[in-house]
């Protein structure tokens, strides 16, 4: 989740403002960028618990990296995140670690920063006995025994997440995700892209499943962290219907974003509880929480950070469809992505993959990956054949960009080989070598 932004005080009156501030993503292809943001779970090697805020936890962690030349982030004067340049260093409500990365031109320079950022968790956790750990679901901790960091956003959705699904705090607390952020040349760019993307995200759900156990025990999923997004909130997740419909661009997914309930409001460095309220009555000026209060540009980006679709529309797309997973499999989500969209015949070859696919499709589809991995099935073919289709469209639009980046998808060809993902592996590991144990699962998985 993002860190607070700049507000903007330009009077928000009308959807098109929004889709005018879509639209001003739009870039040439030779300003394209790849944006990788990857999220860890912190734990105590000592213990294997998951560490609080402080002491000697979260905050250290943040304080020992931001010595190294970041640029704090402040919440109520507690350190919540960091920023250098275009990057940032940013907490999830259970104190899962996120960098959000700068935009990069290629994958060798992802490499690169990935690795940089590992050596900086290193060296700050080693001296306080933590370890990072890349799953997408937490595999030891309940719910009630992970902290919550001290940022004012995540108290408004700790409050308003149980009226809108069962595991709304599961998500908050116990997920961690890997995301690529992707540039769009035009509309029609972004909704072709916009389209492929939601269509195969399952597909991602599946190749980058690393999360099947829960609290020691296997879950029945292979991604439970994808099962949680589907009963989280209804009103700001999943697929949406209107990317499909005839007509669909920028104006149309403002519309979209209009209809999801608000979060908050933040005026004068606090946060004001608005959960449930609507954005479109906040433009006119009959928000409950704050009477007489006009929505700013400021808000409504704000407000578009809490839409949780499945590929979310910013100024870029934001893939957002994956367990975290091992530094290589971190590499892999990026590469898989830019080498579908960033080729314009790649691109069309994608698009070609999931033409005859029914919104009805994705859904079911969005519904099995998280339980059945490749082995789930779509419009009658296995969801491992289309995914052998799909990275080898990617590999080609990797190589048509003659940078060397296809190797970044070594994983994914060998969990397409064996059919066996992250999670199966780690099923594999627990029913053998582990005996029944999974407290390894951890260690195994740190970064």
């Amino acid at each position: 989740m993002s860190n607070p932004g700049q507000a903007d005080p330009t009077p928000f009156t009308h959807a098109r403002q929004l889709a005018e501030w879509f639209a001003a993503g739009c870039k040439p292809r030779a300003d394209w960028r790849i944006g990788t943001e990857h999220e860890k779970f912190g734990f105590r090697r000592a213990d294997l618990s998951p560490p609080a805020y402080e002491p000697d936890g979260i905050r250290a962690m943040l304080e020992g990296i931001q010595a190294k030349g970041w640029e704090p982030i402040r919440d109520g004067g507690n350190v919540i995140g960091l920023t250098r340049g275009q990057a940032s260093v940013s907490l999830e409500p259970g104190g899962q670690f996120e960098l959000s990365g700068g935009p990069l031109e290629t994958l060798h320079e992802t490499r690169l920063e990935l690795a940089a950022h590992l050596r900086d968790i290193h060296e700050v956790a080693a001296p306080l006995g933590l370890g990072f750990a890349g799953m997408g679901f937490h595999p030891l901790a309940t719910r009630d025994a992970m902290p919550w960091m001290p940022k004012s956003r995540y108290a408004v959705m700790r409050r308003y997440m149980p009226t809108r699904g069962s595991l709304g705090l599961d998500m908050m607390l116990r997920t961690s995700t890997v995301q690529v952020n992707l540039d769009f040349g035009d509309e029609a760019d972004m909704v072709e892209k916009l389209r492929v993307s939601l269509a195969l995200q399952p597909l991602a759900t599946a190749l980058f499943a690393s999360s099947p156990l829960r609290e020691g025990k296997p879950s029945g999923y292979l991604s439970l962290r994808g099962h949680v997004w589907s009963d989280t909130d209804p009103d700001r997740t999943g697929i949406p219907a209107c990317v499909f419909e005839d007509g669909f661009g920028f104006e149309r997914f403002a519309e979209y974003v209009l209809d999801v309930p608000m979060y908050f409001v933040a005026r004068d460095g606090k946060l004001h509880d608005a959960a449930g309220a609507s954005m479109r009555a906040f433009m006119s000026g009959g928000l409950p929480s704050l009477p007489g209060e006009r929505a700013t540009m400021g808000d409504i980006a704000d407000h578009v950070t809490t839409v949780f679709t499945e590929v979310r529309l910013k100024r870029f797309l934001e893939m957002r469809g994956s367990d975290s997973g091992s530094a290589a499999m971190i590499l892999a989500k990026p590469a898989f992505w830019v080498g579908l969209i960033y080729d314009a015949a790649a691109q069309k070859a994608a698009a070609a993959l999931i033409r005859g696919w029914s919104h009805a499709d994705m859904l079911a589809l969005r519904a099995d990956a998280p339980r059945l991995g490749l082995r789930a099935t779509v419009a009658g073919r296995s969801l491992r054949d289309v995914a052998r289709d799909a990275l080898a469209i990617s590999e080609q639009g990797l190589k048509a960009r003659g940078l060397g980046e296809e190797q970044y998808l070594a994983p994914l060809h060998e969990i397409v080989a064996s059919g066996m993902t992250q999670a199966d592996r780690i099923l594999q590991l627990y029913e053998g070598l582990w005996g029944r144990d999974a407290r390894p699962a951890l260690a195994s998985a740190e970064l």
